[in-house]
């Protein structure tokens, strides 16, 4: 898509998935609901309940799992404990950078969520300046059918005074995708589970992460944030001992990634989406040296597991395993993608390095080599 098919005039965005990181509570919560019952939450029901309503959720986990509840009672045990919970959501990557820049440039926003309004209103209380962001909010319970009805969305429009079909929406899941397509409004899909991207078929554009999204495809203002093909974002940090990884980097590519074991870090690589990322690392006893680093699936190789695969941009005589590295993550460059053949692979990897290199002499990149934790032990 080279150009914007139609002028899009303003932005429905859904909440949970899309702008907030709820996944990992949602699991949380049902693992000790269902645990009082005698069950395990195994995460077989994850695709069933992303993107439905609350009732409509509840319904498949009571039924696969067998319980002794109507699904309204059911509701009724999760609400305090997802109340509770609200406080500790995530912006996830992205959400923030977008709404600001919406917001600044004049386009109306409309937030469209399955979740009955009183949480929508609760999740967002604790995101500054998001509630004054929006023109309207709607939630699953202000309309007569909830997603993959089209009725939200239709409203929204509605609210907006705008034609449905000068609406773009910005959704993570199937019901969310089916939904937009139904209001006859153009569709960016951002899903928000792992290796599903091929199910949304329906959407007009699919995306890793709102960290992708180039608004100009839609005729939006487009960001200004990129410098010299990275984009900046809040500094993160990660460590622990270099471990042995699949033997490829060096063997089948050519390229000696430092791989971090990812047992404590689930929760921060579900916060970050899959893609190239670069910064600085620091190597005990050994100094601080540029590091690009690819965190995800790698298609091409089709790993089960998530991992952190950085590469220190320096020439090491001997192996390093088992001493401690520390990472302090700047800047990302590009979403995870599969390539045709290994030589193609190799040639991106090591044109993401080149950027990184330029990239880590800029000062407000170069200015984080000097972080304290990548010398803490």
């Amino acid at each position: 898509m080279s150009v914007a098919r139609r002028l899009i005039k303003c932005v429905i965005l859904d909440l949970d998935g899309t702008l907030l990181n709820t996944d990992g509570i949602v699991c949380n919560v049902l693992k000790v609901s269902l645990g009082k019952y005698g069950k395990e939450w195994d995460g077989r029901e994850t695709l069933k309940i992303v993107g439905k309503t609350p009732l409509e959720a509840a319904s498949a986990v009571v039924e696969d799992y067998g319980l002794p509840c109507s699904p309204i009672e059911f509701v009724s045990e999760l609400s305090p404990q997802f109340s509770d919970q609200w406080c500790n959501i995530k912006a996830l990557p992205g959400a923030n950078r977008l709404i600001k820049h919406l917001k600044s440039n004049g386009v109306p926003m409309a937030l469209a969520s399955n979740s009955p309004r009183e949480s929508i209103d609760a999740k967002i209380s604790f995101h500054d300046g998001w509630k004054d962001s929006f023109s309207v909010i709607i939630g699953g319970d202000e309309v007569r059918t909830g997603k993959p009805s089209p009725d939200i969305f239709f409203e929204a429009a509605r609210r907006l005074k705008i034609e449905p079909s000068s609406c773009l929406v910005i959704e993570d899941s199937l019901p969310g995708v089916t939904a937009g397509k139904a209001a006859e409004m153009e569709v960016v899909a951002v899903p928000s589970l792992p290796k599903q991207s091929h199910l949304f078929t329906a959407a007009d554009e699919v995306i890793n992460s709102l960290l992708d999204l180039q608004l100009e495809k839609w005729g939006l203002p487009p960001f200004a944030d990129w410098v010299e093909r990275t984009l900046p974002v809040d500094p993160w940090y990660i460590g622990g001992p270099v471990i042995k990884g699949f033997g490829r980097g060096s063997k089948v590519l050519g390229i000696p990634t430092a791989n971090l074991s990812t047992k404590d870090y689930s929760d921060l690589l579900a916060e970050h989406p899959a893609g190239v990322y670069f910064g600085w690392a620091g190597l005990s006893g050994r100094g601080i040296f540029k590091m690009v680093m690819s965190i995800g699936w790698n298609p091409y190789f089709n790993n089960k597991e998530k991992t952190i695969e950085p590469w220190l941009l320096h020439e090491f005589t001997e192996d390093f395993y088992g001493e401690e590295l520390k990472l302090v993550i700047v800047g990302y460059i590009r979403p995870e993608v599969n390539f045709p053949t290994l030589e193609s692979l190799i040639a991106k990897i090591h044109e993401d390095r080149r950027v990184a290199e330029s990239a880590l002499e800029l000062p407000m990149y170069s200015s984080h080599k000097d972080d304290s934790y990548l010398r803490s032990s």
